[in-house]
């Protein structure tokens, strides 16, 4: 009878490991996520002032590339319907579905997708392992991502990114940026933190971090975008400014009684020393 006891704890115990959850089932993102906007909601929302680059990490080509920035750019066809690329998307104002692909027989996760309403920004994050594409293969608004797990925290990389912005007002990017973003759930919340690096724009990381908010609820509608013509313009007329002539580039640090050079960005300006440097 004991040896028969002994035989059947062990087999037990060996079926309870066998379906136990593994460290990946831990963290479970599965389901539709609202944005929590109180974290750089005028950022986000309205939308940044012209001329606030403060805070930000940018170097003199980067702060060129703002300063002849246009608005009325986006008015042109070819630029109404492009989505926000992965270094940017998650700032936005769409809802988040996230789901799993998994193989049929063994349930091994494969892919964990990310899909964003506004302009249908789908990202696929790949977990089973695979390396990233060679440096020539085509890039995407959305990038070639591949994940893991540390502990119940997703950790993705992601490349072979199209050239893209930091902030709403002319900041950009260029297609060698890469990031670095992981996923914290806590309950209903989930936190996205994300690590975006640039050798062409920026001179150190740029680290930003968006909420979202579980909806049992949830659900999303199809996002179509049709480009019209908006402006007439000449052919091959594109909105810019040429530098130095932007007339609205000191508008935010007149409004907020700033020091224009303090308004125009730098790894320096987010310091509290940068004080010192301007009373200097």
């Amino acid at each position: 009878m004991l040896e028969f006891l002994g035989r059947f704890a062990a087999a037990a115990a060996i079926a309870a490991w066998a379906f136990a959850p593994t460290a990946e089932a831990q963290l479970n993102l599965v389901g539709y996520w609202n944005p929590i906007f109180h974290e750089d909601i005028d950022e986000r929302i309205p939308g940044p002032s012209v001329g606030d680059f403060a805070g930000l990490p940018i170097n003199d080509a980067a702060r060129l590339r703002a300063q002849s920035w246009d608005a009325s750019l986006l008015s042109m066809p070819e630029h109404q319907c492009k989505p926000h690329p992965s270094t940017y998307g998650f700032r936005g104002v769409g809802v988040l579905r996230i789901w799993e692909d998994r193989d049929e027989d063994t349930q091994q996760l494969i892919r964990i997708n990310t899909h964003i309403a506004w302009q249908e920004q789908h990202r696929e994050i790949w977990m089973d392992g695979r390396e990233h594409p060679p440096a020539h293969a085509p890039h995407t608004w959305q990038g070639f991502s591949t994940g893991h797990y540390e502990g119940d925290t997703l950790v993705v990389r992601t490349t072979h990114l199209k050239a893209g912005w930091v902030r709403r007002n002319g900041l950009p990017l260029s297609d060698r940026a890469t990031m670095t973003d992981r996923f914290h759930r806590y309950g209903d919340v989930l936190t996205h933190v994300m690590i975006v690096e640039d050798p062409v724009y920026l001179t150190e990381p740029l680290v930003k971090t968006n909420g979202f908010l579980l909806s049992p609820n949830g659900t999303m509608t199809p996002y179509p975008c049709e480009p019209v013509m908006e402006v007439l313009r000449e052919p091959g007329d594109v909105p810019h400014y040429l530098p130095g002539q932007n007339p609205f580039i000191r508008e935010f640090a007149e409004e907020h009684g700033l020091p224009f050079e303090a308004t125009q960005g730098g790894a320096e300006t987010a310091l509290p020393e940068y004080m010192e440097q301007l009373r200097d």
